[in-house]
């Protein structure tokens, strides 16, 4: 039996790509029928931060409406 819809893989953090902002980190949010995760515009300075933000109530939060805003898609 195959699955009809693959599981997303979970919100991580990584460092930001954009030279603009060399050495800060930036928190991602896979999204159904997108082929790149959607970027939670806030910067961070250290990967701890961006993964404590990313497991806090405002995190959740936040994760939560760009979910949602993609599930009325």
């Amino acid at each position: 039996m195959k699955n009809k819809k693959p599981k997303l893989p979970p919100p991580y953090a990584a460092e930001t790509r954009d030279t603009r902002f060399a050495g800060t980190f930036e928190v991602l949010v896979p999204v159904p029928d997108r082929n790149k995760p959607h970027k939670v515009p806030l910067q961070f300075g250290s990967l701890n931060e961006a993964e404590a933000w990313l497991h806090s109530a405002e995190g959740r939060e936040t994760i939560a409406g760009i979910l949602d805003s993609y599930q009325g898609k």
